[in-house]
């Protein structure tokens, strides 16, 4: 099936990973994370998440993931849980602790 190109596992990483980050269901570690539970050889995922990630971790992805969940989001007149929430579900799709607060800082400025 491998000579034949029905198996092809770098096809198949690459199409997990713009799906995953398309559907904003995984992204960074997280993504990382979930490719090689997948059985994906470490190297392969380097080489892949290093091309598709450039430009998926920009901090307007961020942005833009807060507002479709937590739409209206004040970083300044939020409550603690209300920060604590946000800040954890982008954790959780992969996003680091110090560009999570960069972000919701920098737009507060406007």
């Amino acid at each position: 099936m491998v000579s034949e190109g029905w198996l092809d596992d770098r096809r198949f990483a690459e199409r997990f990973a713009e799906s995953a980050l398309a559907s904003g269901r995984y992204y960074g570690p997280r993504l990382r994370q979930e490719m090689r539970r997948r059985g994906l050889q470490p190297e392969l995922v380097s080489e892949v998440l290093g091309r598709v990630l450039g430009s998926a971790m920009r901090p307007g992805k961020c942005v833009l993931l807060l507002n479709a969940v937590f739409s209206g989001f004040s970083f300044s007149t939020a409550s603690d849980r209300e920060k604590r929430r946000a800040i954890g579900f982008l954790q959780r799709r992969g996003f680091s602790l110090s560009a999570i607060l960069r972000v919701l800082r920098a737009t507060e400025q406007y």
